[in-house]
């Protein structure tokens, strides 16, 4: 999934090196700003094309693809044997991940374009699915039936991935009405509305009672979602946060729209280190073995030291990225402005 856990902390585990070769390409028919994900082999990703395309992991080649009414920037969620996915149409489907057969669909006021989450059942049954649009509602379905449980209505789009908060038994996210929304996942009753400044383009990250995240007018934050209060801002130069943070154990990391990769301290907010690119980073890192994955829309996709930012590798595709990277079993699946799926892996 988005991410790669219900959390949105974008950690991926086991091992990934340096030594990296393009392994595959695979060519939609239009730019790829969805980020793709992996799930029992297959590669599922979302393309301006319309289409939700089914990629084999070790060929790269096409096993299905599904079309939509409108181009699709969510990043896909597989959840048993299922795979969820919103599009500019308006709609959240729900489609078999083998056949690509489409099992329901639910039509919103407007376009889908946040990954879907997923949270367990109160009840013990079949998960929950998790999604926001720019009708200004985020919605709460079965997954299997696709009949809604609840529905939650903010002031302003939402563009991101609703992030989940399990131990709280929450979802937290931001919209284009500048508040960070603090929901009860069982009920879909409020618990708390943060003021967060400006609007919030990106996702939150969840983490031991926290919320990460950046926003429009320049800044980072680390809010307590029990208090409600603001631990620290960072801020650097006027430049605009798009990007989703990567949230370790001691530090947070983050594209910027200065063209530069920000890693700071978790506990403090205070610059540990940044590395710059020459364009601006709206895609989200991935954390991965001690090493961090991240694009540019300079073109590159950079490996880089999570201790000290070291550059340790780079590719140049060539064409702008917003797409996030997907780190999967030692190798790195990302899309590109081009149309294309880039996969890389070991030497």
């Amino acid at each position: 999934m988005f991410r790669g856990q219900p959390s949105l902390t974008g950690i991926s585990h086991g091992k990934l090196g340096s030594k990296l070769k393009l392994k595959w390409i695979y060519k939609t028919g239009d730019e790829v700003k969805s980020s793709p994900i992996m799930a029992n082999g297959r590669v599922f990703v979302g393309s301006f094309d319309e289409h939700l395309h089914a990629i084999d992991f070790k060929t790269g080649k096409e096993l299905w693809r599904f079309k939509t009414d409108g181009t699709i920037e969510s990043a896909p969620l597989v959840l048993n044997g299922l795979v969820y996915t919103g599009s500019e149409d308006g709609k959240v489907y729900a489609l078999d991940a083998k056949s690509g057969k489409k099992v329901w669909d639910y039509q919103t006021e407007d376009k889908v374009i946040g990954a879907p989450n997923w949270v367990k059942n109160p009840d013990g049954g079949d998960p929950w699915i998790l999604v926001g649009s720019h009708d200004y509602f985020i919605y709460c379905f079965d997954s299997k039936t696709g009949k809604t449980n609840w529905t939650y209505e903010t002031g302003n789009y939402i563009n991101g991935s609703p992030a989940v908060d399990p131990e709280l038994a929450v979802t937290a996210f931001g919209g284009c009405d500048a508040i960070l929304h603090v929901i009860n996942v069982e009920t879909g009753e409020k618990v708390k509305e943060i003021e967060a400044g400006a609007y919030v383009a990106g996702s939150a990250a969840l983490t031991g009672g926290q919320a990460f995240f950046g926003h429009y007018e320049n800044e980072y934050q680390r809010i307590d979602l029990v208090k409600g209060t603001n631990i620290w801002t960072y801020r650097d130069r006027n430049f605009a946060f798009f990007s989703s943070p990567a949230v370790t154990k001691d530090k947070v990391i983050f594209g910027g729209r200065d063209k530069r990769l920000h890693c700071v301290s978790r506990d403090k907010g205070e610059k540990l280190w940044t590395f710059s690119t020459r364009g601006r980073i709206d895609s989200s890192p991935v954390v991965c073995d001690g090493k961090v994955v991240f694009a540019s829309e300079d073109g590159r996709i950079y490996l880089a030291s999570l201790k000290d930012g070291e550059e340790l590798w780079n590719f140049e595709i060539g064409e702008s990225i917003t797409s996030s990277p997907a780190v999967v079993d030692g190798h790195i699946i990302i899309g590109a402005d081009d149309g294309k799926i880039y996969c890389f892996g070991p030497k």
